[in-house]
């Protein structure tokens, strides 16, 4: 390539490390861009200033997460530069891998006219073969074709065995890992005989291409001579080996990324692969980005604190030009209902200050724990928008028991019936309006053991239905005991209905306790069964309307707010529960938490509930309900925030009355020291 002369200022455009970065050309270079540093802008630079230093821009690859991220940064880098960086090859893995494996199609026993199944293609074609093998009449719970096809998909990216990843994902199916593993089988056979791929092919069969086939690999790495891979992080273990083997002739690799932001490894990502990108590259230029654009320095300063714990890391401390702002603050509440009070009253404040309800999130680490946030949110008319999981009082689960308990309160509620009697099996629309019309006939819930139901298969559940509306009816019991004594009946159907039942009582149980601060049955219905405000609003106000965000830290990733809260640091909860037994997953949990942090422009509250009630299922044998220790991760660098101390004020009732509110073969031995190192590492 040739120097010289450049049309664009970049030293005025760029800090000194980005500029680095963008004019580091030949070799391997891992970019550790921290939280808000431009890494981004330092993609768009990078090719712009390769076009102009004499690169043909059909030879830089840029390899992202999302096609549009691709087409924005050479959009930018066009007008950096000029509309020869709009010729600069730029894609996803999976796009980049159909683009070449066309190409190559008969060298590994496809035609090139190969077609690719969707998500939904794929379970559906995991259904007929779950069906022809029969595992569909297993005697116990087999799962679903979704859950399989999950499992399968994990499988291919992370290189764990089956077995493993039910192990973790859904133990209670862990002893059908040999008949998961016979369709995943007879589901790779299919789709090769009838020249199928899925997305996880595209990924493996280029990388199989590339790594056996040296005519192939040497060919496609020549031809892109400046290979850059976006958010490093998040690629798994078969992309960093597309990565790597794409590089293999020339070494010119640029890849950008955070380790401190690598939380996605229940998709598959791996933490190893920008961790030991050196390992692979021993020449490799490590640039740091540590001037952050985003945040306050307070926030920084606490956000440096967290990461600076990580057993493993590549340090850096992050700074900015700003000056002035407030510390974070931590908040000893007394309980999730006073966090959710202490939220609420915290956004109306905001609001008055006027920071946009868009500009305020609160983040937590799994979706079930903003459950009751969003009752609170929902009662004092606070609009949201939630991302990451199911809005609580929308989630299939608890619709059914709410319906339920409108059937203890009303035994002429049709719609109610409408919808727990077909819970269950055998009981269609047909039968449940027949039943429901005996019901109330009788206007007593004797209607379900009506004559006409005698020898009918369903007869059996509908005598256990009976027996839960009798005893409760007879003991008097208060709300949370009428969900208590539902349970037995309804854990089956719902275990029978969904593959992650187990996670689903986790709601169940928050429900539960909420009941508990409810005198009356009425009430406790009147209150949450008001629909979220959105849902009660004209077209017009609600599209003109400013909502809070509510979401899980993961969905929350490359995204910042003025106002961040960050819900439960509690053990258990941040780091999650299933996490506490494992290193590796207890430094993610950390990294999570980064994540969170530093999503704060001006303000960060960091909330810490004295006792939970119901966080963790009783039903589902997933922990206890009472009293958890702070977070490790806040009480190791707590000092670096303002404490305060928040009781929830007097309530009524419930408390919510307050008014603010085939190939040729290549052996593994490599062609060179290059490959030699990749072949060693990948296997």
């Amino acid at each position: 390539m040739r120097g010289g002369y450049s049309m664009i200022d970049y030293s005025s455009e760029l800090n000194e490390s980005q500029l680095r970065a963008v004019e580091f050309f030949e070799g391997p270079a891992l970019v550790i861009a921290g939280a808000g540093s431009g890494k981004t802008r330092v993609l768009e630079y990078r090719a712009a200033r390769l076009v102009e230093n004499g690169a043909d821009p059909e030879s830089i690859l840029l390899l992202t997460f999302t096609r549009r991220a691709a087409q924005e940064m050479m959009k930018r880098a066009s007008r950096i530069l000029d509309d020869r960086c709009s010729r600069v090859a730029g894609g996803t893995f999976h796009s980049f891998a159909n683009h070449i494996l066309r190409k190559y199609a008969k060298t590994i026993g496809y035609d090139p006219k190969f077609t690719i199944l969707d998500r939904e293609d794929s379970e559906s074609l995991i259904n007929v073969l779950r069906s022809t093998l029969q595992y569909d009449v297993t005697k116990e719970r087999f799962p679903k074709k979704r859950t399989i096809m999950s499992v399968i998909s994990k499988s291919v990216n992370t290189g764990k065995s089956i077995k493993d990843v039910m192990d973790y994902d859904c133990p209670h199916f862990v002893h059908f890992a040999d008949e998961v593993g016979h369709i995943q089988r007879e589901y790779t056979a299919y789709k090769k005989n009838k020249n199928m791929m899925d997305y996880d092919d595209l990924l493996v069969c280029l990388c199989d291409l590339l790594r056996y086939n040296k005519q192939v690999r040497r060919t496609v790495s020549r031809k892109y001579r400046f290979i850059m891979v976006d958010e490093f992080q998040d690629t798994n273990k078969l992309q960093g080996h597309i990565a790597a083997l794409l590089a293999s002739e020339h070494e010119n690799i640029l890849a950008v990324g955070d380790d401190a932001q690598s939380i996605y490894s229940f998709r598959g990502a791996n933490f190893r692969n920008i961790m030991d990108f050196p390992e692979i590259f021993p020449d490799a230029e490590i640039i740091t980005l540590e001037q952050n654009y985003r945040s306050i320095q307070p926030i920084l300063d606490f956000t440096n604190r967290i990461i600076e714990n990580a057993e493993e890391k590549y340090s850096k401390e992050l700074f900015t030009a700003k000056e002035g702002g407030d510390r974070p603050v931590f908040v000893a509440a007394g309980d999730e209902d006073a966090q959710a009070e202490f939220v609420c009253r915290t956004v109306l404040s905001l609001r008055e200050d006027d920071v946009p309800l868009s500009d305020i999130a609160v983040l937590f680490r799994n979706s079930f724990h903003s459950n009751r946030l969003e009752v609170e949110l929902t009662n004092r008319n606070i609009p949201y928008v939630k991302y990451g999981g199911f809005k609580f009082l929308e989630a299939a689960h608890i619709k059914d028991v709410m319906c339920f308990l409108k059937t203890v309160l009303n035994v002429d509620d049709e719609i109610g019936w409408r919808r727990v009697l077909p819970l269950i099996p055998g009981v269609g629309d047909v039968t449940a309006q027949n039943i429901t019309g005996r019901v109330s006939e009788a206007q007593d819930y004797k209607g379900l053991v009506h004559a006409d139901f005698r020898g009918k298969k369903y007869e059996k559940d509908l005598k256990a239905l009976h027996r839960v509306y009798s005893e409760i009816i007879s003991s008097e019991s208060p709300v949370s005991g009428m969900i208590e004594s539902f349970i037995p009946f309804y854990k089956p159907l719902l275990k029978a209905k969904y593959d992650n039942y187990n996670v689903r009582f986790q709601d169940i149980n928050t429900l539960i306790s909420m009941a508990g601060n409810y005198a009356s049955l009425e009430n406790f219905l009147t209150q949450l069964a008001l629909e979220p405000p959105e849902k009660n609003v004209v077209e017009q106000a609600d599209r003109d309307e400013e909502k809070l965000v509510l979401s899980t830290i993961h969905s929350a990733k490359g995204l910042e707010w003025n106002t961040v809260i960050i819900l439960s640091l509690l053990e258990g909860y941040l780091p999650d529960k299933r996490c506490l037994g494992d290193k590796d997953e207890i430094e993610e949990e950390r990294r999570l938490f980064y994540v969170a942090a530093t999503r704060a422009k001006e303000r960060l509250y960091l909330l810490r509930p004295a006792s939970v009630h119901g966080g963790f299922s009783n039903y589902g044998n997933q922990g206890f309900t009472g009293i958890l220790k702070s977070s490790r991760f806040l009480t190791e660098i707590e000092d670096i925030a303002d404490l305060v101390e928040y009781q929830e004020y007097e309530r009524e009732d419930a408390g919510y009355s307050d008014p603010d509110e085939g190939y040729e073969h290549d052996s593994n031995e490599g062609s060179g020291d290059t490959m030699g190192r990749i072949n060693r590492y990948y296997d």
